[in-house]
Order: C-alpha cells, then structure tokens, then sequence
C-alpha cells in the first residue's frame, strides 16, 4: 500500500509505537493522518507534530469507535488504513479479577473487533481498505506469567487472520504486527510484574521507530505478518515444528524469571 495521499487512523497514538507510526506516516504524505487515545491532549500534541489532527477516544467503548469512524469519515473522507493500535498490559493468571479481565478484553480484542464492524461494510462497497493489527509476539508464543495479555493477543491475531481469509479476495487487506520487546510506557510497567521480568531472560528490546519503519516496510508490501524482531518468526516456527519441545522450553524461561 502506498500512503501518499491517503487518509490514516492511528489509535494510541499519544505515545509508543503509536506516535511512532504517525510520525513515519508523515513522511509519506497522506492527506489526512488522525490521532486517537485515550489521553485527548497527548493525541493533539502528537498531531502538532505530524501536522495531523487529534482526537480524544476510549476505545474500550464500542460507541466511541464508531464515533471516531464516522468523525473522521465526515472530516476528512473515507478512511484508508485504520491502525488499531492502542492496548494495555495486565500480568497474572488464572486468578486475575473479572474487572481486569473485562478491561484488556475491550481495550485489547474487542476495540479491534468493533473497528472492522465499522470499517468493512463500507470497504467492501469501495472494494478497497487496510486495517492494520498491533497485537504482539505474545499472540504468536505467548508471555510466561501474563495471561490475560497472552490471551488477548492471541485473539487479535485470530481474527486479523479470519479477516484477511473472509475479505482479503474483495479489496480488504489485513496486517498483524507483532513485535517482542518496545522500549515504551506499556513495557516500562509490565516490568513490575512477572511477565516483564522474562524481557531480561528472552529477548531485545527495540526502540518504536524501529518497529514503524517495519511497519511502512510491511505496509508497503502488504504482508500479514510485520515481525520487528526476526528472532520471533524463528521461534514461531520451532513452535509448529514441535509443539512440546517449545512448551518446555517456555517452562524453563518461565523458571529464570
């Protein structure tokens, strides 16, 4: 996909990979790149930056997803690449409160589910638009000690997946970004709990710049998967090779932490 002239949406854009994302989507030259988080101010001040415009939205809310489509749809135009990026960390297991669960179920699988719901009718009708995933490698192997963001991601991934089979032969395209370890604010406090502790035991962290030049590079050959972190497709792939190996040795990680 090229970006030059296009309309984006960019959700958690206030900080993060966000921010980085609509800085690196400035220098392609969309007409219109739009801001939205949580935090209504950091979403203006990231659109001063970008010369974009900023909204304040709670993703976690249906209402307000749809509010936010059709805000940009009468502002700017019909949208072209809708970045659902905004998310949360919860560490814990199966002992996790219901209020916690409810929480990173909305803000981590279903603001992405709500997002097609408002996108692809009309998409189908222009036979053209992309919605791009930020789920996490823990969506691919899973992070020892969090398994409320495991199982989030997992489901983002699920459904980028059924997405890009049910609609990818009618104009709709579909990537799923996965990255490992981002030096961000959603890392720094996942680093209290145990789950952030296996950082220091299994991976490099990278920086969000890094992770948005491989998301223009993914974007622009319009692949499903955009891996920041190639160790990740390495891991991927001696989990399919042999599932119990790999359980075992998530095992051991899980001891070093």
């Amino acid at each position: 996909m090229k970006l030059e002239g296009t309309v984006i949406v960019v959700t958690g854009g206030g900080s993060g990979i966000g921010r980085a994302m609509a800085l690196r989507f400035q220098r392609e030259r969309p007409r219109a790149l739009v801001i939205a988080d949580l935090d209504g101010k950091r979403a203006e001040e990231v659109a001063r930056e970008v010369g974009g415009v900023g909204l304040a939205c709670d993703v976690s809310r249906e209402a307000e997803v749809q509010r936010l489509v059709r805000a940009v749809e009468d502002r700017a135009g019909p949208i072209d690449l809708f970045c659902a990026n905004a998310g949360i960390a919860i560490g814990g297991g199966i002992e996790t409160p219901e209020a916690d669960w409810d929480r990173i179920w909305r803000v981590n699988f279903l603001s992405h589910l709500w997002a097609a719901r408002a996108l692809v009718p009309g998409w189908l009708e222009r036979k053209s638009g992309y919605l791009l995933h930020t789920a996490s490698a823990a969506g691919l192997l899973t992070m020892v000690g969090a398994l409320p963001y495991s199982v989030t991601k997992h489901s983002v991934v699920a459904l980028a997946e059924w997405l890009a089979i049910t609609y990818g032969e009618r104009g709709i395209k579909i990537s799923c970004l996965c990255p490992l370890f981002v030096n961000t604010p959603l890392l720094t406090g996942a680093l209290t709990d145990l789950g952030g502790k296996s950082v220091v035991a299994a991976g490099t962290v990278i920086e969000p710049p890094e992770v948005a030049e491989a998301v223009a590079a993914g974007l622009d050959a319009e692949k499903f998967l955009i891996l920041p972190h190639a160790d990740v497709l390495t891991y991927f792939q001696r989990k399919a090779a042999d599932y119990d190996r790999w359980l075992a040795g998530m095992r051991r990680l899980q001891a070093l932490v």
